[in-house]
């Protein structure tokens, strides 16, 4: 279970939100919504541990994730805005490096799953912004971890990509996984039902 307790941002003297709680059990879905510049990003950051919120508390099971030292990030996966790959690497190589404990095979898979069987070996400064997309979002095929937190997935990626990913974030669901996303597409049809959080940027 992730909870938000009353959190609060501040951006110099505006405020992103305020006071802000919601609770996210196994199985459910989040889809963050606002202008650019509402805090969206800031919120993923937030709840994934990398910024601190100036009020309030973020816990994983009823637990702190600030003091959760320990097993926090491996119950975790972040995907950036930016696709977050090493330029220098192959495909194969940046999952490797993300994911040492996946087979060969896995990872082959992964890649095949989002569309680039045949590129394994490619150096992704060589990919296209889509490509480069691809290969963060394989990450997803690879990692163990309870909650999704994503920011923006669906960009630079066609339609045939965003079926085949809304149907991974089903089956994560499925499997009592939890998501937390952005995104400024309209995500497939489903009978997963969405819950919506929508910033205005001016702390209501």
């Amino acid at each position: 279970m992730l909870q938000a307790l009353n959190l609060s941002c501040y951006r110099d003297e505006r405020v992103l939100f305020k006071d802000l709680t919601f609770t996210l059990s196994a199985g459910e879905i989040m889809q963050i919504e606002g202008e650019n510049g509402a805090g969206k990003t800031t919120l993923l950051r937030l709840l994934t541990g990398l910024s601190r919120p100036d009020e309030g508390t973020i816990t994983w099971d009823e637990r702190p994730i600030l003091k959760q030292c320990e097993g926090w990030p491996e119950q975790m996966i972040y995907l950036a805005h930016l696709p977050g790959i090493k330029q220098v690497l192959t495909a194969f190589e940046n999952l490797r490096f993300y994911h040492p404990q996946a087979t060969r095979d896995a990872i082959y898979q992964a890649l095949e799953e989002v569309e680039l069987a045949g590129y394994e070996d490619t150096v992704v400064a060589n990919f296209s912004a889509g490509q480069q997309r691809r290969v963060a979002l394989a990450r997803l095929w690879l990692t163990e971890a309870k909650l999704w937190i994503l920011d923006e997935p669906l960009t630079a990626i066609d339609k045939w990509g965003v079926r085949t990913l809304y149907e991974k974030f089903t089956e994560h669901l499925a499997h009592q996984g939890i998501i937390v996303l952005t995104t400024h597409q309209d995500l497939p049809a489903s009978t997963q039902p969405i819950r919506k959080l929508r910033l205005s940027g001016g702390g209501e």
